[in-house]
């Protein structure tokens, strides 16, 4: 019986082993992929037995990379972007849910509901009006009434961004609002009375009592936001087409690299590069624009994972 549980205790270790073995390498091939791609050199493409390994190990792909992308200028714009809409949101969301969790007042039900239901509703569906909204963008109509034009034009500004941020409406706000107010609402209500007694007020239990205590939250949010925001793609397309983050960057890349590749060869600007080198200078790009996520997720990891826990968020 003794030798049958120890078998039993191997097969399932063997087990476990495997599938996070399988697991790992699903999730890491995209990237060992491109990581190999990168390093390899133009004279390895059409070597049949060269797949992972290149015998030409070079950077000149990810220098044009580099230089098609306007790395630098495109790294400073995407981490300040990211970071005004993390804060902006993580305020937003944090006061939004608050209010739901610990502050009771008539429909506050049915606001919830609509909150959930941006979770839900494809982002497609608001685009045109979005669009609209921010082509005239007019607050209770007094650009109209003191200038006689119809709004100001915020499209191709990073300024929709920002907005929808400070607003709670911005990208993935609701289940943000939905993480602090779970959070909050599983928070003793004893510290919040002592401090209504101590004479605090709403905001001011908020921001010196409640706050401080929310900092798993507040990283899981943060860390949400600033990734989502660094990859977002349709908000980005939608509202800032000509503005250089990295996502347009990335989205542009395949139209723009022939055309410049071609000059940084010294060639003719028309001439016909090879569909596969252009391939491996996109995915050069690719691993450009993902490497400072993966070197912040190596440096805040051990956080992430703790305050996803304590936030509940995976059940």
């Amino acid at each position: 019986m003794i030798q049958f549980e120890k078998q039993k205790t191997w097969v399932w270790v063997i087990f476990r082993t495997l599938l996070i073995i399988g697991i790992c390498y699903a999730i890491l091939y995209p990237i060992l992929l491109k990581l190999s791609v990168a390093f390899k050199s133009q004279e390895d493409i059409y070597v049949p037995n060269i797949i992972w390994l290149p015998h030409h190990v070079t950077l000149t792909n990810l220098k044009y990379a580099f230089d098609i992308m306007n790395y630098p200028v495109t790294l400073l714009h995407t981490f300040l972007l990211s970071s005004s809409t993390m804060i902006l949101q993580t305020v937003a969301a944090a006061l939004a849910g608050y209010g739901f969790a610990r502050l009771s007042f008539r429909g506050s039900s049915f606001l919830f509901i609509l909150v959930i239901m941006t979770i839900l509703i494809p982002p497609q569906t608001l685009m045109v009006p979005l669009y609209l909204h921010f082509k005239e963008f007019d607050v209770l109509g007094l650009v109209q009434l003191f200038t006689g034009k119809s709004g100001i034009n915020l499209i191709n500004t990073y300024w929709p961004a920002l907005v929808m941020s400070m607003t709670a409406n911005g990208l993935k706000s609701g289940l943000y609002i939905y993480i602090f107010r779970q959070f909050f609402k599983g928070m003793p209500k004893e510290i919040e009375e002592a401090a209504l007694i101590d004479g605090c007020g709403v905001f001011r239990t908020f921001f010196r009592v409640m706050l401080p205590n929310a900092v798993p939250a507040l990283v899981t949010v943060m860390l949400f936001a600033f990734v989502w925001q660094w990859n977002d793609t349709f908000m980005t397309a939608t509202f800032m087409n000509q503005s250089h983050v990295m996502s347009m960057e990335i989205t542009m890349l395949g139209s723009n690299t022939e055309k410049t590749l071609a000059a940084l060869l010294g060639g003719d600007p028309n001439a016909k590069i090879d569909p596969r080198y252009l391939s491996m200078i996109v995915d050069s790009g690719i691993l450009l624009a993902i490497a400072p996520l993966i070197i912040l997720y190596l440096f805040v990891q051990r956080f992430f994972v703790e305050s996803v826990e304590r936030t509940g968020v995976v059940g």
